[in-house]
């Protein structure tokens, strides 16, 4: 598993370097910050998730997907931009180095986010050869995953509110559906999308990642307690001192590993239809529930 992440990951990373704007390009302030939390070393599996449900519904090639998978990078390192700033997570280190806005100052940070998240839209309607109603469709998949209505933004404010609050099961789990699975949802529908899946291949496929995307959060929660900063990458035990609502904190540890593995249950359930074609993406969604970072 290890060397097909890297494989992949390498894939990924030359896509963004052609879509990405040189460092050099006017205004090049706003292109190094991008450029610096872009490339700051993610696992890009939110587009591996991409590239792998394109290739279980379609044997061929599905055109454009490098890019399409790309943004999702593209919105997901926005978002990580945006949580650190000093308003909202107010973290000094992503992914092992400064924040952003350590680095940039918080305007610049601001709007490197603003525009990775404006450069995945341009980059999913400009793309060359994907018809126009798929472009549509792959838009209004990524600009939901990461909205208000049970999307990211819309996390993001019940994880801010939720804050020196009593723990509710019911707002943890929206918390979780809205901030962190519906990227993953996103993932792999943009792919299911991009290789022209039925309605019900494109259902099925959803209910995976929404699951996955699930189990992911829940490792999180766990590692933010278990981990230290030099295996993370960022500040860890800060969910504890924010009395965020989490579910080691709802649940316990051994309850929380228990319903990840639930949620990874009910994700590689709903792969069935696609029998031992969804191979790689159960493996996949084992290792979210097995990663130590």
């Amino acid at each position: 598993m290890t060397t097909y992440l890297e494989q992949q990951r390498a894939r990924i990373e030359d896509a963004l370097e052609r879509l990405v704007p040189e460092e050099t390009a006017v205004p090049p302030a706003i292109h190094r910050a991008m450029r610096y939390s872009l490339f700051a070393g993610g696992k890009r599996i939110r587009s591996v998730f991409c590239l792998e449900a394109a290739q279980l519904v379609s044997s061929d090639p599905v055109p454009d997907i490098e890019a399409i998978s790309c943004t999702l990078e593209m919105v997901h390192t926005y978002s990580l931009i945006h949580d650190d700033l000093p308003a909202l997570d107010n973290d000094d280190f992503r992914r092992g180095k400064p924040t952003c806005h350590k680095v940039f100052g918080e305007a610049t940070a601001i709007l490197a986010g603003d525009a990775l998240l404006t450069l995945a839209f341009q980059v999913l309607a400009t793309l060359p050869h994907t018809s126009g109603d798929i472009r549509a469709a792959l838009a209004t998949e990524l600009s939901r995953a990461a909205g208000t209505v049970n999307g990211m933004i819309g996390g993001q404010v019940a994880d801010l509110e939720a804050v020196n609050n009593s723990f509710d099961p019911e707002k943890l789990e929206y918390i979780h559906r809205s901030k962190t699975a519906a990227l993953f949802r996103a993932s792999v529908c943009l792919g299911a999308i991009a290789a022209q899946a039925t309605p019900e291949q494109l259902a099925a496929i959803s209910r995976f990642g929404e699951n996955a995307g699930m189990a992911f959060q829940v490792v999180d929660d766990i590692l933010d307690v278990e981990s230290s900063r030099e295996e993370l990458g960022k500040t860890v035990g800060k969910d504890v001192l924010q009395k965020k609502v989490t579910y080691p904190a709802l649940y316990g540890m051994e309850q929380s590993s228990q319903m990840a593995a639930g949620f990874i249950g009910e994700a590689q359930e709903a792969l069935r239809p696609f029998r031992e074609n969804a191979a790689r993406l159960k493996e996949l969604s084992e290792y979210l529930v097995s990663r130590k970072v």
